[in-house]
């Protein structure tokens, strides 16, 4: 390795209680709530999630059903619209905004992010608001990253990095990813290519 590619001390690195918005002792009690209430992985009913996700200030409308194994940053940055389905291990790390519209699908062990580091200088936190649309699903094992947007009724194929933004419609996902077609759509035609059209 070259000896004139730097390291980022990260001793020095800034931390990351900006992004809590809450007093210390809030974000402690949400440490000790969430593992035993939200993420346990024991059948409880969503409406005990629900409820306790809402103490601490969640915005979730009614219907939503929320499945063992759930892990949320701060709750107090959540909105989830009514009849939408979080799966199992579905992890919402969201150090900034996050908003996931109703009749929406966030399938199992999906990762949903608002925050990156400043690779290039001094890996402090940076977050940018994500938003989720109404009707999307995003099926099993995809990371939404920070900043993303995807429009309504939009279908994430399985193990999809979703960077920036995705069209309402959309069927996105293969490698790279990309937009393959129309969710819903009269033209035949709008379908996901052959591998020997390529």
């Amino acid at each position: 390795m070259p000896d004139n590619v730097p390291i980022i001390d990260l001793s020095k690195a800034p931390g990351s209680r900006e992004s809590w918005d809450r007093p210390f002792w809030i974000v402690l009690l949400w440490a000790v709530v969430e593992p035993v209430l939200v993420t346990s992985s024991l059948q409880l009913s969503s409406r005990v999630r629900i409820a306790v996700l809402r103490w601490f200030g969640a915005e979730i409308g009614p219907g939503v059903i929320m499945r063992p194994g759930l892990k949320v940053r701060f709750p107090w940055k959540l909105s989830i619209g009514a009849n939408s389905w979080i799966g199992e291990r579905v992890w919402l790390h969201n150090q900034d905004r996050l908003e996931i519209g109703h009749d929406t699908v966030i399938s199992q062990d999906s990762f949903v992010t608002t925050g990156t580091h400043a690779v290039k200088t001094d890996m402090a936190l940076v977050t940018r608001p994500t938003f989720i649309g109404d009707g999307v699903w995003v099926t099993s094992r995809c990371m939404v990253l920070g900043g993303s947007r995807i429009g309504t009724s939009a279908l994430i194929l399985p193990n999809t990095v979703v960077k920036g933004d995705v069209p309402a419609n959309a069927v996105y996902g293969a490698a790279p990813a990309t937009v393959v077609g129309d969710r819903f759509s009269d033209d035949t035609r709008a379908r996901r290519p052959s591998p020997d059209s390529r």
